[in-house]
């Protein structure tokens, strides 16, 4: 993600032409301030507690650790680094769960989409644990025709891959789907999959500026999708 004096990408969205819409979950319909000040704050202090360390050498070590799992599904698998840092990752996420919020507008568009009849799919690279987690807290499950994680696919959404791996899942039509991401990344990789309808979410957390990117078009809230004139169409 780049800063926000990126140049626009024009959109334009015909809701007619469009059959099913992924989304994914954290940074684009819930709030990422949940998972970076668990990740950044929560782990490193409880690490640092059970290891006798400085608070400043935990992060250190765990930063460096984090990084190296990126892009991988190992970055998103509780169970993994449960056995690595010998930590109850699981539990340590309810003990910060009061952070976990769905962003604003969010359930006004899965209403809109429903109402349209339109397939709605939660497309994430979340484990199972967080997903149970977090669909508990904010009871979203019920609006999506399907949810589908990466670990069931066998692939992160990284991989371009991917996208023809969840097709097997999900019978979409590339040319009549919208993909909703706060990842450039993934965006990347579903572009090159042919999905037609790419939308970059900016305001992944409430604790940190809107990052637009240069490639993709950029909203701020999902009410932007949401046409305002009557019709089925929306210019971004």
């Amino acid at each position: 993600m780049t800063g926000a004096v990126a140049e626009h990408v024009p959109l334009t969205i015909n809701w007619d032409e469009v059959d099913t819409v992924l989304l994914d979950m954290d940074g684009t319909l819930l709030d990422r301030h949940f998972d970076d000040h668990f990740w950044l704050e929560h782990v490193p202090l409880r690490y640092a507690a059970a290891k006798h360390l400085p608070l400043p050498r935990a992060k250190e070590f765990l930063y460096a650790l984090f990084r190296s799992q990126e892009n991988t599904l190992n970055w998103t698998d509780l169970d993994y680094w449960s056995r690595q840092l010998g930590l109850d990752i699981p539990l340590l996420k309810e003990e910060v769960d009061h952070l976990i919020a769905v962003h604003p507008f969010v359930i006004e568009f899965l209403l809109f989409l429903s109402q349209h009849r339109k397939g709605i799919y939660l497309v994430t690279n979340a484990h199972s644990k967080t997903l149970d987690l977090k669909l508990r807290k904010t009871r979203i499950g019920p609006y999506f025709t399907g949810i589908v994680s990466a670990h069931d696919v066998g692939l992160p959404k990284e991989e371009p891959a991917f996208w023809g791996k969840l097709q097997e899942k999900i019978p979409f039509v590339p040319e009549r789907t919208v993909l909703g991401e706060d990842s450039e990344t993934n965006l990347g990789t579903a572009e090159l999959f042919g999905i037609r309808y790419l939308i970059h979410v900016g305001r992944f957390s409430s604790a940190a500026p809107v990052a637009t990117s240069e490639r993709f078009t950029t909203i701020s809230y999902f009410s932007e999708l949401i046409p305002r004139d009557g019709s089925m169409t929306v210019r971004l």
